[in-house]
């Protein structure tokens, strides 16, 4: 099938695999998103986006004004940091990272003045009248990066137009993880300014067709976002079944289009961009009004969580504050997670700050998570019916276990989107996520360390070469002297005998 860009959704397409969990968003679905309070401190991380962490343009003591930046992105795949609101530098060091290992990064610390005061903006500008390149070098210098998750950082898809021929924008609003409901308030919520981002970014791509895929128990969702695009007829709105992981881009393009992404590709590569609408809002924020990414909503629930909402926080404030508005925990959480439950990272401790990448902090009590003990395969194939990618989740698990990286490679471990779905399913309670994961680092280690060696090599062998060429120009220069000298010596003895026949004449 070839997709085209005048071509309506008239059906849509079925994907292998996947699982229905309870989605658990009635705990939040319904609660109006807040602002935060501005905390007392702000730790800010350097690491908030894939790429090279950004480098420190401040110093200790230094006062900044809400949205002044604080650190600038190293190369093309990086982001900048801002100030999230105003106050003073009181350090430039290392806290705990917003990750299961609570390892310290390079993090700023600000003590906000209360004041909140924004730097000078600049003047409103109309997208539509801006060269697409200007767009994408005004996103990149706002800091944004993919708000779903991915934290990739936005200007680079924004700059595919130059490398793909692509057609159509695709915007996933299907929040398939459960519990998450913040996407869904924001299409809810800032429907029209969602719409102009989403317009301004398919015009920084160069297409026309958009499709807002948003899943079927988000209906108010649906008719906000409908209702916003009346106006423009290139603009589709369609619902999405309520299956997991209909989120995972690849897998939403094909629902949407038929079309399959290649193994290891882009849906670039199909001609489709995938875009978060919490994206496309901070993008439109961006190039509207000219404000950096300084914060984002994120949706706190579990039912560890006394008061589940949908809140407005600034960048680096840390958890607790957080779970400190929702009026605290009722009981003591079993679990704390960053994301969702399926494809979220545990927390260490609630001291860690928000990030751009942070969707939802949940709170999970025992009977919401399963701690049962894990028990033999028993070949029920359960995994593998459930897979979206249609790999065999018991045979890579197998060979993961044993260290048998090159097996499991061939068997799709690449492919694998860590969605989750096979573990659900196990009734032996395997953690098959957990192999793969370890297998993917272990993966990576092994070539970060054949790559240093391979370096090594190199370097050795440039040095020989180094060394040969030397000693190559050393032994020439002194053959030439000898020459040199002889041909001197030479010239001296038929002087002299010269001098000698002139003499006996």
């Amino acid at each position: 099938m070839t997709f085209f860009a005048t071509q309506k959704i008239s059906k849509l397409f079925r994907i292998r695999g996947g699982v229905h969990p309870h989605d658990c968003k009635t705990l939040s679905a319904d609660k109006a998103i807040e602002d935060l309070p501005i905390p007392s401190l702000l730790h800010i991380p350097l690491q908030q986006h894939i790429g090279a962490a950004a480098k420190p343009a401040v110093k200790r003591g230094d006062h900044v004004l809400k949205g002044q930046l604080l650190a600038n992105s190293q190369g093309m795949i990086s982001a900048p940091i801002h100030a999230p609101t105003s106050g003073r530098v009181v350090g430039v060091g290392h806290y705990p990272a917003h990750h299961a290992s609570g390892l310290s990064v390079h993090t700023i610390t600000l003590q906000p003045d209360g004041k909140d005061e924004w730097i000078e903006l600049p003047p409103p500008a109309d997208p539509f009248t801006l060269d697409p390149a200007e767009i994408a070098t005004r996103v990149a210098a706002a800091g944004i990066v993919g708000m779903g998750g991915a934290t990739f950082p936005s200007a680079v898809k924004l700059n595919l137009r130059n490398r793909y021929q692509l057609h159509t924008l695709v915007i996933n609003g299907a929040e398939c993880e459960p519990y998450l409901t913040c996407d869904d308030r924001i299409m809810r919520e800032y429907s029209a300014n969602v719409i102009d981002g989403i317009r301004i970014m398919a015009y920084a791509l160069g297409v026309e067709n958009i499709i807002i895929g948003i899943e079927n128990n988000k209906p108010q969702a649906q008719a906000a976002m409908r209702e916003a695009a009346t106006a423009f007829p290139n603009i589709q709105v369609v619902g999405l079944p309520m299956r997991y992981p209909m989120g995972s881009e690849k897998h939403l393009v094909q629902t949407l289009t038929g079309l399959e992404t290649p193994a290891r590709g882009l849906t670039a590569d199909i001609g489709i961009v995938v875009h978060n609408p919490a994206t496309a809002l901070a993008v439109r924020d961006a190039l509207r009004e000219g404000k950096p990414l300084v914060s984002r909503v994120v949706t706190v629930s579990g039912g560890a969580v006394r008061q589940p909402r949908n809140l407005r926080v600034l960048l680096g404030t840390k958890v607790q504050d957080v779970i400190d508005h929702c009026e605290g925990f009722n009981v003591e959480p079993t679990r704390l997670i960053s994301g969702g439950p399926m494809m979220g990272n545990l927390l260490p401790d609630t001291r860690v700050p928000l990030v751009k990448g942070c969707n939802g902090i949940l709170a999970l009590t025992a009977k919401e998570v399963s701690e049962n003990q894990e028990s033999p395969c028993i070949r029920c194939a359960s995994c593998v019916q459930a897979c979206p990618c249609g790999l065999l989740p018991l045979e890579m698990a197998a060979n993961a276990r044993a260290g048998n990286l090159d097996a499991v490679t061939k068997l799709g471990l690449m492919d694998c989107i860590a969605c989750g779905s096979c573990s659900y399913v196990c009734p032996a309670h395997i953690p098959l996520v957990q192999y793969f994961n370890y297998a993917k680092g272990e993966l990576a280690s092994r070539q970060r360390a054949k790559h240093k060696q391979d370096e090594t090599k190199r370097l050795i062998e440039q040095r020989n070469e180094r060394m040969a060429a030397q000693e190559r120009a050393k032994k020439e220069m002194m053959e030439r002297r000898k020459r040199e000298a002889a041909a001197k010596k030479a010239a001296a003895a038929a002087a002299a005998a010269k001098t000698a026949q002139e003499a006996s004449a």
